[in-house]
C-alpha cells in the first residue's frame, strides 16, 4: 500500500482535474493504484477515469463524487460513503463494498463482477445494465441442511429479482454435485 499525504492527494486531484478539463492536453490522469486512502474526504471529487485499482478507500467519503468510468478493480470500499456518487461504467470487479452506502448512486453499466456488496445500502441505486455476475449481495449461509432448503433459498432470491427458476444445476469446485429438476 502506498501512503499518500494530503498534499500529494490534493496535487494529484488538481492535476487530474486539469487533465479532464483539457481533455488530456494538460495535467495528468490520477493514478492512485494501491494507494492507502483510508477515511479520505473526497466528497464531490472529480475522479472520472482515475486509476484506483486495489486502493484502500475503507471509510472514505465519496459522496457525490464523479467516478465515471473509474478503474476500481479490487479496491477496498468497505463502509465507504458513495451517496449519490456517479459510477457509470466504472470497473468495480472484485471490489469490496461491504456496508458501503450506495444510496441513489448511479452504477449504470458498471462492472461489479465478483464484487462484495454484502449489507451495502443500494436504496435507489441505478444498476441498469450493470454486470452483477458473481456479485455477493447478501451473506451466504455456511450450510444448507437439505435439498428443500436449497430450493427455498433459490426461490426466495429469484422472487426478489422478479424471476422464476426453471432449471438449476448445483456445482461444487468444478464437480457436479447434483442437478435438481424444478
Amino acid at each position: 500500500m502506498k501512503t499518500i499525504t494530503e498534499t500529494e492527494l490534493k496535487n494529484i486531484l488538481d492535476q487530474h482535474s486539469l487533465w479532464i478539463r483539457t481533455v488530456g492536453a494538460e495535467g495528468t490522469r490520477a493514478n492512485l493504484e494501491g494507494a492507502d486512502l483510508y477515511g479520505a474526504y473526497l466528497k464531490g471529487a472529480h475522479l472520472e477515469r482515475a486509476n484506483l485499482e486495489r486502493a484502500n478507500l475503507n471509510g472514505a467519503n465519496l459522496e457525490r463524487a464523479n467516478l465515471d468510468r473509474a478503474y476500481l478493480r479490487g479496491a477496498n470500499l468497505d463502509r465507504a460513503n458513495l451517496d449519490r456518487a456517479y459510477l457509470r461504467g466504472a470497473n468495480l470487479s472484485g471490489a469490496n463494498l461491504y456496508l458501503a452506502n450506495l444510496y441513489l448512486a448511479n452504477l449504470e453499466s458498471a462492472n461489479l463482477e465478483n464484487a462484495n456488496l454484502e449489507n451495502a445500502n443500494l436504496e435507489g441505486a441505478n444498476l441498469e445494465e450493470a454486470n452483477l455476475v458473481g456479485t455477493i449481495l447478501e451473506k451466504k449461509e455456511t450450510m444448507l441442511s437439505s435439498e428443500s432448503n436449497l430450493r427455498a433459498k433459490f426461490d426466495e432470491l429469484a422472487k426478489s429479482l422478479g424471476l422464476k427458476i426453471v432449471s438449476l444445476k448445483v456445482e461444487r469446485e468444478k464437480t457436479i454435485v447434483e442437478t435438481i429438476n424444478l
